[in-house]
This record gives structure tokens, C-alpha cells and sequence, in this order.
């Protein structure tokens, strides 16, 4: 194949997140290790490799975290793959992480936490949103290098993967944590024409196993603050 050609192969790679974490204490875990997928967590990425076992999946690559490498697991094994981690495709650093964050209790009661809340735009409790979409960006480009002309599967978490593709759908990088279109098990799809994004696709194929209260888009449940994890 000439080089010409090669460059306007079509590539599709697609960020997936992880499923629901094991999370008693409904901490943020952040970039924390130990925490692995719940027992529907599990459910959910079973529900991912069997949406994507019919698909040219050639590569796939992960988080290192472990609720990552677990979602990938399934999908990894029934291509006959070995799951890459990618540094790149971890969870955003914050502030908070290790403490409680529900609505009405847990770490914005406490003043002594408050000055990492001055700046939204940033922002200023956690990796900076630019940061995120270099990184992310790099973990994308490198997957579609690896698949080029097949599709590639990147497990990563709900900020980076919402933040990235704001990037590439030109909306501003801050928002609405509330309002991010990447439940669990969700699929943020990007396909490449060569080496350029020509489309983004999402897709929620364990939609009914994810608990009402962690859809995109609902309303914060006192006590429920794993709604905050990622």
C-alpha cells in the first residue's frame, strides 16, 4: 500500500470507561491503587467485550489502574489480545482524592478545603484540563498507530475521556461534572480518517446495568458519592 494511501485509512478507536468500582466508603479513589471493579463492575465489562466482539478490534490498551486493566480484561481476551497500559490514559489527579464527596457532607464542609475550589477554569483542585487533553491526545494518536486501518479499544476513566473530547468537539474544557456524557462502561468512539479525527460516536451498551443515580445527568443522591468516582 503507497503511503498516500496509507494516510487516509480509517482508523476507529474507541475510549472506553471503566465499570462500577467496589467503593464502601464511597471515597474518591482517584489515581489511588486497590480499588477493582464491583461484581456488576464486572458485568458491565463482559457487557463491553461481547458489544465489541464482532469488531476489528487489533489493540488495547489501558490505564494502569486496576479498575481499567479489569474492564479491559474481557475485551483483550476475546480478540486474543494482550492488554498495553498507557500511562497517559489515567485518572486526572485532584486534591480531594482519598476523602468523602458526597452532596451535604464529606470534604466541601470542611473550610480548611476551600481554597482548592478558587478557580474552575483550571482547574484549581486538580490536573489542569490542557494537561489532560495532551496526554489523552498522545494515548489516542498512539492507539490509532497501532491499529491503523483495524479498531483499538483505550480503558481509561469519565474525566480525561470527557475532557478530551471536548477538545475535539471544540467545547470549552470546564463544565458540569453532572453533565458529562460518560456513564460507566460507556464507549467514546473516534474515528480517524489517516491521521485525522473525522467523527466521535457514544454508545452505552450496559446502560441498564449502570445504577440510576450514576447516568449522565442525575440528580446527586445525600450519601451516594460514589456518583463522584471515575
Amino acid at each position: 500500500m503507497s503511503g498516500d494511501a496509507s494516510r487516509e485509512e480509517k482508523t476507529v478507536v474507541h475510549l472506553v470507561r471503566h465499570g462500577e468500582v467496589h467503593n464502601p466508603d464511597g471515597v474518591l479513589y482517584g489515581r489511588r491503587t486497590g480499588y477493582h471493579l464491583s461484581e456488576l463492575g464486572q458485568q458491565m465489562a463482559d457487557r463491553v467485550a461481547e458489544h465489541l466482539g464482532k469488531r476489528d478490534i487489533t489493540h488495547v490498551a489501558s490505564s494502569p489502574l486496576e479498575r481499567a486493566q479489569e474492564t479491559a480484561a474481557p475485551v483483550a481476551s476475546s480478540h486474543g489480545l494482550e492488554t498495553a497500559t498507557d500511562e497517559r490514559l489515567i485518572e486526572a489527579a485532584n486534591v480531594f482524592e482519598g476523602k468523602t464527596f458526597g452532596v451535604g457532607d464529606g470534604a466541601l464542609r470542611r473550610p480548611g478545603n476551600w481554597r482548592h475550589l478558587t478557580n474552575p477554569f483550571t482547574p484549581s483542585w486538580g490536573e489542569p484540563y490542557v494537561e489532560q487533553v495532551v496526554r489523552m491526545m498522545g494515548a489516542l494518536d498512539a492507539a490509532r498507530d497501532a491499529a491503523r486501518g483495524h479498531e483499538a479499544v483505550c480503558v481509561s476513566h469519565q474525566l480525561p475521556i470527557w475532557i478530551v473530547r471536548s477538545f475535539v468537539e471544540r467545547r470549552r474544557l470546564w463544565h458540569d461534572p453532572r453533565r458529562r456524557q460518560c456513564t460507566l462502561a460507556s464507549l467514546t468512539s473516534f474515528t480517524y480518517l489517516g491521521d485525522k479525527i473525522v467523527s466521535v460516536a457514544y454508545s452505552e451498551p450496559a446502560r441498564d446495568l449502570v445504577p440510576a443515580h450514576l447516568l449522565a445527568g442525575a440528580k446527586p443522591v445525600k450519601g451516594k458519592s460514589k456518583a463522584f468516582g471515575a
